[in-house]
């Protein structure tokens, strides 16, 4: 992997993080963020030593949404085509988080707004620091509440009505209440913030990895089938995972009554 230039990233036994690192502007992201970040992503599913993937911000924020200097400003000069170009760039995001074979777990360390929401929300698992207040802020700028995924994704995650006033209002949720509603996982103090993130990430990275993926990717794919084709695509999927050595290997553990060590 590539050293990237517009944020931070760490790897460490099969974990690899991404810290967003503008803390003076709440790591507002900048068209640099997107592509680099975009790519990056996309580049993760062939590294073979990357288990499990964090992304987490530094300073007091996890990230604000898009930088009013570098892109909301320089939006107001696009015609609509170049306005549509950045629209799918950032849609481009979201859709290599969703389809990376490994689970992406999402740390949010203070603010979460705007763009910096739809990263959280496109991610599998949140574990928030309970100052990590959250709002889809579109609206309050004059868009759509529908942006990078957050129509499709919220209602799935918090339920329609629930994902409606939220899109709606763009207002503020504290972490407890986003807990409730189950848009984050966990609510930690920040002193634990990061050690709650490793112990996940690290139960994750020691999981069987292709019966992972197969996990995420079926949640996406099930969410466009019926019951019957979601079924018969449960049962082809999991037949494959019984094909594999980590299936051989969780047997002979539970026999020798031992840790499974999977591949």
């Amino acid at each position: 992997m590539n050293t990237p230039k517009s944020f931070l990233y760490e790897q460490k036994d099969g974990i690899g993080t991404i810290t967003l690192n503008r803390p003076d502007r709440l790591n507002a992201i900048t068209f640099e963020v997107y592509h680099e970040l975009t790519a990056f992503i996309a580049d993760l599913r062939d590294a073979t030593e990357v288990r499990v993937v964090v992304i987490t911000g530094a300073g007091r924020a996890f990230c604000s949404g898009g930088d009013v200097r570098d892109i909301i400003g320089e939006l107001q000069g696009r015609d609509a085509e170049g306005l549509l170009e950045f629209t799918r760039l950032t849609c481009e995001l979201i859709h290599h988080m969703r389809a990376l074979p490994k689970p992406i777990i999402a740390s949010l360390n203070g603010t979460v707004a705007g763009a910096g929401a739809c990263i959280a929300l496109a991610s599998d698992i949140r574990i928030a620091a309970a100052e990590a207040k959250i709002a889809f802020i579109f609206v309050k700028v004059g868009l759509a509440g529908t942006d990078m995924g957050a129509t499709y994704l919220l209602p799935r995650v918090v339920g329609l009505a629930k994902a409606t006033e939220l899109l709606m209002t763009g207002d503020f949720t504290s972490a407890a209440d986003a807990e409730k509603i189950g848009l984050y996982n966990r609510v930690v103090p920040r002193s634990d913030l990061e050690s709650a993130t490793r112990e996940f990430a690290e139960k994750l990275a020691n999981g069987p990895a292709l019966g992972i993926a197969k996990t995420k990717e079926m949640l996406n794919r099930e969410m466009h089938m019926g019951f019957e084709s979601a079924l018969e695509a449960e049962a082809v999927a999991q037949a494959l995972c019984m094909q594999t050595p980590d299936f051989k290997e969780a047997h002979a553990a539970f026999i020798e009554k031992r840790p499974a060590k999977f591949d």
